[in-house]
C-alpha cells in the first residue's frame, strides 16, 4: 500500500481531531450521568469510555488511512461501507437503548452478541480495512503493532486449533448458567464479556476472510474454508440445546425483571436459541463463499 504525503492543511490537526473526540465524549457521559430518563434511545444508555474511544478512534484512523493511502491502492467503496457499516453495528448494539433491552431479554442479549461476534466483525473483515487502520494509526500504535511481542502473541491467537478454541469456547463459556448469571450481574465481568466477542470476532473472521493468499497469509485457503465451516456445527448445537429446554436456564432475566412480560422465560430461551443457531450459521456459509471467492480472485488453490 502506497503512502501519500499530506499537505499541512489536508487534515485536521491531530489536537483538533482528538480533541473534538475528547469533548463530544465528555458531553456524551454528563449527559447519560445526569439526565439519563431524557436520552433518547439513539444515545448510549450506560457509556463507556472504552467503546466510544474504540469506535471514533478506529473511524478517524480509518478516514484518515483513505486519505493518506495513493487512489489506485484505496480499498473499494464497496469495502469502505463495510467497514463503516460494522463499525455503526457494532456501536448500535453497545452504546444505544438497545444495551438496555440486551440487559432485559435473554433473546436480545443473543443479538448482541451475533452482532458483537459475528455480523460486525463479518462487515469489518470484509473491509479489508486494516492496513487503511494501520495507515492513519499514529506513529507509535503502528511501531507496537509492528513489534515482535505483538506479533508473536497474535500469531499464536492466530494458529487454527487456538482460533477455533477461542471462538467457539468463549461463546460457550458465557452461555454456561452460572457465568451468564455472574457476568450480568457484575459491571466489570459484564464488560469482559462483551469484549471479548467483539475481540475475538474481529480476530477470527479477519484471519478466515483475509484476501491475500498465503504466503503473505498466514493460512491456505483450505484452512480458512475449514474454519469457516468448523465453528457452525458447535454453536448449532448450542443453539439447538438452549432452544429445546424445557426450564428456566438463565433466571438472571427473571430476577432483572424481563422487558416483554408476556414472553415465558421458555420462550425467551427458544426465541435465543434460534437466534445462536441460525444467523452464526448463515455467516459461516456467508465466510465460505467468500473465502472461495477470494480463492478464485487470488487464482490460488486449497
Amino acid at each position: 500500500m502506497t503512502i501519500q504525503k499530506l499537505e499541512a492543511n489536508a487534515l485536521p490537526s491531530d489536537t483538533l481531531a482528538y480533541g473534538s473526540i475528547v469533548l463530544l465524549g465528555a458531553a456524551l457521559w454528563a449527559l447519560t450521568t445526569y439526565f439519563p430518563a431524557q436520552m433518547p434511545a439513539i444515545l448510549p444508555y450506560q457509556f463507556s469510555w472504552l467503546i466510544y474511544l474504540a469506535v471514533t478512534l478506529s473511524g478517524l484512523w480509518f478516514a484518515r488511512g483513505l486519505r493518506r493511502t495513493a487512489p489506485g491502492d484505496r480499498v473499494s467503496r464497496l469495502r469502505q461501507a463495510a467497514f463503516w457499516t460494522g463499525l455503526v453495528l457494532l456501536w448500535g448494539v453497545t452504546q444505544t437503548g438497545f444495551e438496555y433491552l440486551a440487559q432485559r431479554m435473554f433473546f436480545t442479549n443473543r443479538l448482541q452478541h451475533v452482532a458483537m461476534h459475528h455480523v460486525g466483525p463479518v462487515l469489518l473483515a470484509l473491509s479489508a480495512g486494516g492496513p487503511v487502520l494501520l495507515a492513519g494509526a499514529p506513529e507509535w500504535l503502528r511501531a507496537l503493532c509492528a513489534s515482535r511481542l505483538v506479533i508473536v502473541i497474535y500469531r499464536t491467537i492466530q494458529q487454527p486449533v487456538i482460533a477455533v478454541i477461542l471462538f467457539v469456547g468463549l461463546f460457550w463459556f458465557w452461555l454456561i448458567p452460572p457465568v451468564h448469571f455472574a457476568a450480568m450481574l457484575d459491571p466489570v465481568l459484564y464488560q469482559v464479556m462483551n469484549w471479548s466477542m467483539a475481540v475475538d470476532g474481529i480476530l477470527f473472521w479477519a484471519l478466515v476472510l483475509d484476501t491475500r493468499p498465503a504466503p503473505p497469509a498466514w493460512l491456505r485457503f483450505g484452512w480458512r474454508a475449514a474454519l469457516a465451516v468448523g465453528v457452525m456445527f458447535p454453536q448449532i448445537i448450542l443453539g439447538a440445546l438452549i432452544s429445546f429446554a424445557t426450564v428456566d436456564l438463565f433466571p438472571y432475566y427473571a430476577f432483572c425483571g424481563r422487558y416483554f412480560p408476556s414472553i415465558s422465560a421458555v420462550t425467551d430461551q427458544q426465541i435465543g436459541g434460534i437466534v445462536i443457531w441460525i444467523p452464526p450459521a448463515m455467516m459461516s456459509v456467508l465466510g465460505l463463499l467468500v473465502v472461495v471467492r477470494n480463492m478464485r480472485a487470488a487464482n490460488a488453490d486449497l
